[in-house]
């Protein structure tokens, strides 16, 4: 999914996880039969899944996990008061877009000191885990986006799933009718909406580092001509991605640009016959580019190397084949793995389409590192001002850049 609220301030955080680091005698002992576990798996269903696999992997090690779940963004700001008060995780499961900012703080192990084995793993998602070309996360699995569609809606109107930007442009507009729009996608001044526009950019050429290049002005207008055309609502600018699957499920929109994590609500109805395509591209033969999304498992400097050692063998046994391929059907997300991806995507045809994207799927930190959420912003303030008519494609990342630039 798609990144969470910035943590608070880097020096504040190295602050406290130096003090953790330093002062771990002053905390009360903890117990050396549990590994302590730092994550947002607050929904009841995810935080059962998790702790079934803790279990299978911490048995034969002679412990036992005990998980801590706060909202998503709450997890940096519980992180800091835990160091502050020397009580900080064994393992802290961060959102990929985060990990830069704890990184570069230095408090967290990098992985391979750590003994965590993360050879095998997709390109996008070793990006993701790294700060400066040091691994620091590893993610059992991943998420992105692709195209859901309709297949009853597209075999009525004689349309194929479309695979260009002008097929589906063309596909859109055809799609729609009476109440229907031929397209939703969420356009929200938030991480929902950047998340969205940036299968887009990329697969356009648009480069997060100098927005004001030119390069990604064509993405800006895709999504203003099928809002000009009425092929898709302007209500865009207010819609996150649930409201965009609501739409979908509800009959108001023939095509979205989802994300697997919406799966288990239509798979609820079965009278919805719905089916995943890659996200289409400016022109054909070009790959899809979309984000990689996601947590990854950190392990902080907490001073302790014996549970450290520890927590990197649970690392490793989580991260498995067989674990992250099993894991990866209980969440609907892709493993990391690339031949557990390959052995998902056999048993999940269906979602193949997921599984294909990861391979060429980018970080959005890849590039900005800690300076993602800024750049974010100024993204996100781009696609609003062109789709609400203030500005062109142009002038929008150009100003986007400056606002980038000054770190406004």
């Amino acid at each position: 999914m798609p990144a969470r609220p910035r943590p608070p301030a880097p020096t504040l955080i190295l602050t406290a996880l130096v003090a953790a680091t330093s002062l771990a005698g002053c905390a009360r002992e903890p117990d050396p039969g549990t590994v302590t576990v730092l994550n947002s798996a607050t929904d009841t269903h995810e935080h059962d899944q998790q702790q079934k696999f803790f279990d299978r992997c911490a048995k034969p090690l002679g412990v036992r996990v005990r998980q801590t779940s706060v909202p998503a963004d709450q997890v940096a700001s519980k992180a800091l008061r835990m160091a502050s008060s020397h009580s900080l995780t064994d393992i802290l499961e961060l959102d990929g877009s985060e990990l830069p900012q704890f990184a570069d703080t230095g408090g967290l192990v990098p992985l391979r000191t750590a003994g965590v084995d993360t050879t095998g793993m997709s390109g996008g998602a070793v990006t993701m885990g790294s700060f400066r070309g040091t691994q620091y996360g590893i993610a059992r699995s991943v998420n992105s986006l692709a195209l859901i569609y309709n297949a009853d809606l597209l075999r009525e109107a004689g349309v194929e799933p479309p695979t260009t930007w002008d097929e589906l442009k063309a596909a859109a507009k055809k799609l729609t009718q009476g109440k229907t729009f031929g397209m939703a996608f969420s356009a929200t001044p938030d991480a929902d909406g950047v998340y969205q526009f940036l299968p887009f950019f990329w697969s356009a050429g648009g480069d997060e580092a100098r927005l004001d290049d030119g390069r990604g002005a064509p993405a800006l207008q895709l999504w203003k001509d099928l809002v000009a055309a009425k092929s898709a609502s302007s209500a865009v600018v207010t819609w996150n991605q649930q409201d965009v699957n609501d739409q979908f499920i509800a009959g108001r929109a023939a095509m979205m640009i989802n994300g697997p994590w919406q799966v288990p609500v239509l798979s609820a109805h079965k009278d919805l016959n719905w089916e995943v395509a890659a996200v289409p591209v400016p022109e054909a033969g070009r790959p899809p580019v979309p984000p990689i999304g996601g947590t990854v498992m950190t392990l902080p400097r907490t001073g302790d190397t014996a549970r450290q050692r520890t927590a990197a063998k649970i690392l490793n046994c989580l991260n498995e084949q067989r674990n992250q391929v099993d894991w990866g059907e209980s969440v609907y997300n892709v493993p990391t793995r690339t031949a557990a991806a390959a052995a998902y995507k056999a048993q999940n045809p269906k979602l193949g389409a997921f599984a294909d994207e990861v391979a060429t799927a980018r970080s959005r930190t890849g590039r900005v590192g800690a300076r993602w959420p800024v750049v974010s912003d100024a993204l996100a303030g781009a696609f609003q001002s062109v789709l609400t008519g203030r500005a062109t494609p142009e002038a929008a990342l150009k100003r986007a850049q400056s606002r980038a630039t000054a770190g406004q």
